[in-house]
Order: structure tokens, then sequence, then C-alpha cells
């Protein structure tokens, strides 16, 4: 019985410490003020500082532009903020969504120069519980599908029925919109281009406590998802991108890098196998870290851009 009662300690204790593991884990990567853009980063691995004079250039031309401050209510109540950035005749629109921990004011900073260089007006907004949005809980694409799909709305009411969006999303953004497929969209959307997009958060979680922390995800992912469920709505896995693009009706253009250690390339060839509509395109930037294909190479970049976009805006 003796040995009994201290297996018995042992496995409660063991208990007390998962539970208290995956609180923090929890804490740390689905609340708001709790998950760092920091830590965010160190975990991408990318560096940033080899592409600080483009970035600083490009920050300048940026900002200098015309912009509107503009929001929206999301399906259950939250005030989501963005910034509107017109350009041309204001028809041609492409709506960029910003990866996890970031907001939409700095992810497309490089990138603005193609878009606007092309007569593309901008919509960046920010996610939920990001920037200047509402929010206790990050939404993963899960609930941010639903706020793109709210977004894209009120670009149309503004823009007029004959407008044609693009969808651009990065990191969580690019798992924003590949699970946005999944939901009848638009006729007004034209396509959509997903840059290092995750599966789900279930599977990037696991990916990263794996690699990174060298620790089991068991149980710490199922308490988290369960926790969430009943806080956030929504379980880890219940919206899974690779699920969703089966029901894709949209031309996608999917990009990835090679050297991504915070989502693997493996994603992005499974959710490209699984993706329903014929008109899909690849690109793999060779030796690109998590987020950095654009800087890595961006003539083969703005070559697949021009090739895609050529192909479904007029």
């Amino acid at each position: 019985m003796h040995k009994w009662k201290k297996a018995g300690i042992l496995l409660s204790l063991l208990s007390v410490a998962e539970a208290g593991s995956s609180a923090y884990f929890y804490k740390r990567t689905m609340k708001r003020g709790m998950a760092s853009t920091e830590r965010t980063m160190k975990m991408a691995g990318t560096d940033w500082s080899q592409y600080e004079d483009l970035l600083k250039e490009r920050k300048e031309k940026f900002l200098a532009r015309p912009r509107e401050d503009v929001s929206i209510r999301s399906r259950d109540g939250l005030r989501l903020r963005g910034t509107y950035i017109p350009n041309g005749d204001e028809k041609k629109i492409v709506i960029c969504f910003h990866g996890y921990t970031s907001q939409g004011m700095s992810d497309y900073i490089g990138l603005s120069d193609y878009y606007l260089r092309h007569g593309f007006s901008m919509l960046l907004p920010d996610a939920r519980a990001h920037g200047r949005s509402e929010g206790t809980y990050i939404g993963f694409g899960c609930l941010d599908r639903y706020d793109a799909l709210c977004w894209i709305r009120w670009m149309i009411h503004k823009a007029g029925d004959d407008a044609e969006i693009l969808l651009h999303g990065t990191s969580m953004g690019g798992a924003t919109v590949l699970m946005a497929t999944g939901l009848e969209l638009p006729a007004q959307v034209k396509g959509i281009i997903s840059d290092c997009g995750f599966t789900s958060a279930k599977e990037v979680f696991t990916h990263v406590l794996h690699s990174m922390y060298h620790l089991p995800a068991f149980p710490m992912i199922q308490i988290a998802s369960m926790v969430n469920r009943k806080k956030a709505g929504y379980g880890l896995d219940d919206c899974n991108s690779a699920r969703e693009v089966r029901k894709a009706t949209v031309p996608a253009l999917l990009i990835h890098g090679s050297g991504d250690t915070f989502v693997p390339c493996s994603m992005c060839d499974r959710i490209y196998q699984n993706y329903a509509c014929e008109n899909k395109k690849k690109l793999i930037v060779e030796g690109a870290a998590h987020a950095e294909s654009y800087y890595k190479d961006p003539a083969a970049y703005e070559a697949a851009l021009d090739a895609f976009i050529g192909g479904i805006i007029k």
C-alpha cells in the first residue's frame, strides 16, 4: 500500500506540473499581451537586420502616402481596425493579412512598393487581439477567416461591385486567407496569395514544441485546445488549411521558403496538393527563412506575382 500511495502522490504531482505547463503555454501563445513579437521573431529565426536599409527606405515611402484609419464590427461584436491606402482608381485592391503578434502596417512594408507600383489600393487590417483591434484571444485563422469576410464586404461597399480584390496573407495571415477559401467568398475576390501559411495552430505548435523545445505535444496541446474552445470558442485543430482548401473555388499562389524552420515547407506542399481550384501555382524560394521569401529573392517573388495576377485581374 505504501508503494501505491507514493505512486499516487507522484502521479498527482506530475498532473499538477502538466496543468501548470499547459496553462503557461496557453497564456504565452493564445492571449493578447502575453504573446510577444520579440519571442515570435526569435522562434522564427529570420535575420531581418540584413534588410534594414531596404525596409527603412520602403517604410518612409509607405508612410508618406495618404491613408485612412478604418474600422468594422466582427460577427462576434469586436471593433476591428485597419488602414486603407487609396491608389489609382481604387478598383484594384489587395487586402493584406499580417502574421502572429504583428500588425497591419508592419508586415507589408516591403511588398507595398510592388502593389502600389502596380496600381493596387491596399487595405491592411489589424487581426483580432492585435494592434488597434479589440479582442483578448488570438484567432489563428480559425476566427480570422470570418473577420476577413467582413473586411471583404466592407471593401466591396466602399469600392463598388466592380472591384477586383486579392487576399494576401503572411504566416498566420496566410493561414487566414487559406481557411477563408472554405467559405463562400464574394465574386469580387479574384484570388489569394499565401506566404508561409500554416495548416493549423495545433500542427504548428506541435512542430515548435518538438523542434525547438524538444518537448512532447501531449497533453499540453490537448489541454490548451480544450481551454481555448471554452474561452475563445474554437479548438486548435477545428479549422485546418489543408482541409479547408478542398472547398476552394478561387485561384491561389502559394509561396514558402525552403529554409523555414518555424512553419515547415511540407505544410505548403500538403496544402497545395489539397487545393481544389485547378488554377493554382506554387513558389518555393530556396534558402528563405520564415516570411523571408520576398527579401531573399524579390525578382522571383515579383515574377510569380506578375504571372499569377496577370491571369486573374483585368
